[in-house]
């Protein structure tokens, strides 16, 4: 067999996706930053007319952390670790290389459109699945070039055995390729009517059929764009910077096999207490519990993969950035079930501790990995060295504090809401009108927003190193095996 060191590996499609990471991930979040002050000072919603307003931009922050940063991470890290964990090149194949390139224009243009529809207010009003038909079908194209790069090197390959982050990456493409079709199955209204706007469509459920169609695709959304290809990242990128070998290859596929078989049953947790039947509510929330085992087997694994090594947590801050990941993984993995158990989800539900749970989760896991994976990328990709070490660690600690600051104000917030929605007086009645925990919460929004604001100035920290390694860095002469240069 070839070794790894005698193959070219070309990264032209990486480098693409990790400035399409890097770009979407600072418009994603700054609007993200925008709305929590809107919430906070609701005058902000007058900056720029309609446009401005939080219902409008709320998708736009959705979608362009989920589709945007988090899916341009996935293919980045696609592109390279795909490549590397084959030992194939993409530079072997001209159709290979065409339908990466492809991939990546069709996707820039999809987000852009996807970008202006919903600036202009043109929605399906589905969470997470926002997209009029037409995006639709370009997302599932692009997705579908997606799929042909994956069995494409795959089929090339020259390491016989599949290491497990392709089987996360496999997994990732086939679970989303599933759920986005079937929820998001619509009829264009205006070819069926010849009435109304050609690119306006309908969702082909209806009532409780379309509440149990779209949780099952928003919290397995969850499950393979928030977790199964950050879980293939971990595996690759967490061994690779340490130079441990993952504690057990055995516990890796037990999770894997886990996660594929409980994920998909969990999502009707969103919809307790609501009109769907009651077998489905209680099934789910078993689910979601069960969901705690294959969870933490892989967050375990990671963390004991670094069993005699945590002295590197001293020396290698991007060590720091996998393993908070993997302890953020944890207890987002743990919060969710709590969450999903019916009698704590009658005092959590549409309360703040939701997006508190989901932010310790996508900005801890999610965006840490992301962010320590491109880090880990750079000097392999442009041949020379992370441009400030200190600038690195700096990014971490304010990251750091703003996670922090995040999901505790919200974790308060919230069962705060929870506690005055609640509260009766002593005939019975509501104790507090909603206008009392808007008032009552107000620090809280404040504190969130500032919080998002420290996270989002790490995301400018790592765009400026980034772009300074690789325009003006030292260069390297040989590729590191395992930790990364900087300087």
């Amino acid at each position: 067999m070839q070794s790894s060191n005698a193959i070219n590996y070309d990264y032209t499609v990486a480098k693409y996706f990790t400035i399409s990471a890097i770009v979407l991930g600072i418009v994603g979040m700054s609007v993200g930053v925008l709305i929590a002050f809107q919430l906070a000072f609701p005058e902000l919603n007058n900056l720029f007319g309609e446009y401005g307003t939080f219902g409008r931009l709320r998708p736009i922050h959705t979608d362009g952390v989920a589709f945007g940063f988090t899916v341009s991470g996935i293919f980045a890290t696609w592109f390279y670790v795909g490549q590397r964990v084959l030992k194939v090149s993409m530079a072997e194949s001209k159709f290979l290389m065409f339908i990466g390139k492809l991939q990546f224009w069709l996707y820039i243009i999809g987000v852009a459109v996807a970008v202006v529809s919903l600036a202009l207010g043109y929605t399906t009003s589905k969470e997470y699945a926002e997209f009029e038909w037409p995006v639709d079908i370009a997302i599932v194209v692009v997705w579908v070039l997606w799929g042909v790069s994956i069995f494409g090197l795959i089929g090339i390959r020259r390491e016989k055995v599949l290491y497990i982050s392709v089987w996360y990456y496999i997994a990732t493409f086939l679970g989303v390729a599933m759920l986005y079709v079937f929820n998001n199955m619509e009829v264009p209204t205006y070819f069926v009517s010849g009435m109304g706007n050609w690119f306006h469509s309908v969702s082909m459920y209806a009532g409780s059929n379309d509440a149990m169609v779209q949780w099952w695709y928003g919290h397995n959304a969850v499950a393979f764009v928030f977790t199964v290809p950050i879980i293939a990242m971990i595996y690759y990128f967490l061994p690779k910077e340490s130079g441990q070998p993952v504690f057990s290859y055995k516990l890796s596929l037990l999770s894997f096999w886990g996660l594929m078989f409980v994920y998909l049953w969990a999502g009707g947790h969103h919809l307790l207490y609501s009109t769907v039947p009651d077998w489905v509510q209680t099934m789910a929330s078993i689910f979601s519990i069960i969901l705690i085992l294959p969870s933490w087997g892989s967050a375990i694994n990671m963390l004991l993969t670094m069993k005699g090594e945590w002295g590197q947590l001293k020396e290698n801050p991007l060590v720091k950035f996998y393993v908070l990941a993997s302890t953020f993984y944890m207890l987002s993995t743990l919060e969710g079930p709590i969450q999903a158990i019916k009698s704590v989800n009658a005092l959590a539900h549409f309360t703040d501790w939701i997006p508190g749970h989901v932010h310790d989760g996508t900005l801890g896991w999610v965006g840490f990995m992301i962010i320590g994976a491109i880090f880990h990328m750079a000097p392999r990709m442009f041949k020379k060295e992370i441009y400030s070490k200190k600038l690195v660690e700096a990014q971490f600690w304010l990251q750091t504090t703003g996670i922090v600051m995040y999901f505790t104000s919200m974790w308060i917030s919230g069962i705060t809401q929870g506690m005055m929605w609640r509260a009766t007086d002593q005939y019975g009645n509501l104790a507090y009108s909603f206008i009392d925990t808007v008032e009552v919460l107000h620090p809280y929004w404040t504190l969130r927003a500032v919080g998002g604001s420290f996270y989002l100035i790490g995301v400018f920290m790592w765009a400026y190193n980034i772009y300074k390694t690789a325009t003006s860095s030292k260069a390297i002469e040989k590729e590191p095996q395992y930790a990364t240069p900087m300087a």
